[in-house]
């Protein structure tokens, strides 16, 4: 028998994104070329002749790719538009050419369905600076930069960062928004740790910033 109690259970079990399958006709090509993002591989096996797969993981990503032999169906190439949230989008595109990656100009959009425009977001809006580039399959990716989540985007009573470079740049906004904090204080702010947490809590989850 269902109850609402079972309902509500149900709906609180977690699905988390593992894996997106990206389609390549020359496996050790694709390896070679991911490995040499800085990407961690996490699995290369092959059961006989007709089927083998590989998985490598972005830099603090919690979600992997797989590719290899007998793995899909799909075109080689034929993946588009895969999203890279960065905290930094210079930064990661100076790594990922420092790789061997051939990544475009960065360019943004002046609001939701504009033409792109060459250059970061001049106001450094989260979401609106992008830059692409392809692997030698032709499959292709979106840098995106997001400092600040959308409201709902994130659960209110869980913060987490990825890796240690989005916390150092959350503090580092931090530290300057508190800057003006004091600013507007007139003195020194005795309890700056609990103005740090309570402002790169509420900037995660999309909430009014303090200042």
């Amino acid at each position: 028998m269902t109850t609402a109690s079972n309902t509500e259970r149900a709906q609180k079990v977690d699905m988390k994104l593992e894996v997106v399958v990206i389609p390549v006709s020359d496996v050790d090509r694709a390896k070679r070329f991911y490995g040499g993002l800085g990407w961690r591989l996490d699995a290369d096996f092959a059961v006989g002749d007709t089927f083998r797969v590989v998985q490598f993981t972005p830099p603090g990503s919690p979600s992997s790719i797989h590719f290899g032999m007998g793995v899909t169906s799909a075109a080689p190439g034929s993946a588009n538009g895969m999203y890279l949230v960065v905290s930094d989008i210079e930064a990661a595109r100076a790594e990922l050419i420092g790789r061997g990656a051939d990544v475009s100009e960065i360019f943004h959009r002046a609001g939701p369905g504009q033409p792109p425009v060459s250059g970061r977001d001049p106001e450094r809006k989260s979401y609106f600076s992008y830059a692409t580039f392809s692997d030698p399959e032709g499959n292709s990716w979106l840098l995106q930069e997001v400092t600040t989540r959308f409201p709902g985007r994130v659960d209110a009573d869980t913060t987490t960062f990825a890796s240690v470079a989005d916390l150092a740049s959350a503090l580092r906004r931090a530290e300057a928004a508190h800057g003006e904090y004091e600013k507007q204080l007139g003195h020194r702010d005795e309890d700056w740790p609990t103005w740090y947490a309570e402002y790169m809590v509420r900037e995660q989850a999309g909430k009014p910033l303090s200042s």
